[in-house]
């Protein structure tokens, strides 16, 4: 029997709320990184009504004019209008910001495995910077080995502004959402089901003109014709009315949108978020890693669909747990590529960083538009060079 089933997916612009605070932590992440590779960084934002809050642990010898980087960043993102009740220019900013608490520097900066046996593996030297699970997930259903119903809301959102920088579509505002649910028969994509585009609009234009527009130069810009069919539906601003939005409507905070960055719901997630953190905190390096394992599982032809997981204790380098999850999919055995994954990459904190180059400043572009997946970006974690060296495993 066939099976049917649905899958949605969300994605949100640049200048929503929560994208405002993860664009700012990274941007401070990144300033620090530029002058100082080894910087330790957790920094969190917080926006509302005309006022920013930046706060967090921050240990690293940058100098970083926060404030200049908070203002340049919201001038970046379209928030020029004190009318709108949020600009770069009149809010007000607040800059909270205390060093790394000096028990967790001490794990981080000498793991277990380093005290045990000082100086006989260079990858021991650091400790993972705190507990947790991180997954990473593939699928040989898109180009991207992304889910489709993600790839395509990130490429809406990201679409609404670039009409609205390139003034195609004129009275757009920064804030916006879109959300895309796809049809599956027996595991594969066939079609879209709905599509919703949620968009920020100056007080000037009528329901049908952003209707229009919207259809016209974003939906179908994006949609692949052949998924469209008489059952797909489109909602444009189904409130009629989306003027008051960003900072003045919502308040904003860094990390709230892990499945948006992720995969869409689709696979599972880790119990942290990625912006404003340096490498050291494996919420973000691990998840990287694990990302990069699953898409090289699935480009080497060992399987369709790929979730893999790992753990890390704080302040050990080896990581407690690597599992892979092939649903069926393995083209060779399972546990054989379980056995693989630990031979053929080093899960090791010190050794991911240095790897995939994570000490560079790279984040402040990941923070909108998803994590993974990005044909518009050259990151290392989507890069396929693990793929020689697993099939010569199986070989």
């Amino acid at each position: 029997m066939d099976s049917h089933y649905l899958i949605s997916s969300e994605s949100v612009t640049e200048g929503h709320p929560d994208k405002v605070c993860d664009r700012i932590s990274d941007s401070v992440l990144d300033a620090h990184l530029t002058q100082d590779p080894m910087a330790r960084v957790a920094c969190e934002t917080v926006v509302t009504t005309d006022r920013v809050i930046v706060l967090g642990e921050i240990t690293s010898n940058a100098d970083v004019d926060v404030v200049a980087i908070v203002r340049k960043t919201l001038q970046d993102m379209g928030y020029d209008d004190e009318g709108v009740g949020f600009s770069y220019d009149s809010c007000d900013i607040h800059v909270l910001l205390k060093e790394q608490s000096a028990d967790i520097a001490m794990g981080v900066g000498c793991s277990e495995e380093e005290k045990a046996s000082p100086g006989e593996n260079e990858a021991n030297s650091m400790g993972a910077g705190d507990q947790g699970m991180m997954y990473g997930y593939a699928s040989k259903e898109t180009a991207e080995m992304m889910p489709l119903p993600v790839l395509l809301a990130h490429k809406l959102t990201r679409r609404l502004t670039e009409v609205r920088r390139e003034g195609l579509i004129d009275y757009l505002r920064p804030d916006g959402k879109a959300q895309v649910t796809v049809r599956y028969l027996n595991g594969a994509p066939v079609g879209v089901e709905t599509v919703v585009v949620s968009a920020q609009h100056r007080d000037c234009v009528t329901h049908e003109e952003i209707r229009k527009d919207i259809m016209e130069k974003v939906v179908a810009a994006v949609i692949p014709a052949e998924l469209v069919g008489r059952e797909t539906s489109y909602h444009i601003n189904p409130t009629g009315r989306f003027v008051i939005g960003g900072p003045q409507s919502d308040v904003g905070l860094t990390g709230r949108k892990i499945i948006v960055d992720t995969y869409g719901g689709v696979g599972r997630v880790g119990g942290g978020g990625f912006s404003g953190k340096d490498p050291s905190k494996v919420d973000r390096s691990g998840a990287y890693a694990a990302r990069y394992v699953a898409k090289n599982i699935v480009a080497a032809g060992l399987a369709d669909k790929c979730e893999v997981a790992v753990a890390y204790a704080i302040g050990i380098a080896n990581p407690v747990s690597v599992w892979v999850d092939c649903f069926g999919t393995a083209k060779v055995d399972e546990g054989e590529i379980n056995r693989m994954v630990k031979e053929v990459f080093d899960w090791r904190p010190y050794s991911i960083i240095k790897r995939l180059g994570l000490q560079a400043p790279i984040y402040s572009q990941t923070s909108s538009y998803g994590h993974f997946g990005r044909d518009d970006l050259d990151l290392p974690w989507e890069r396929i060079d693990l793929v020689d060296a697993m099939r010569d495993w199986f070989a």
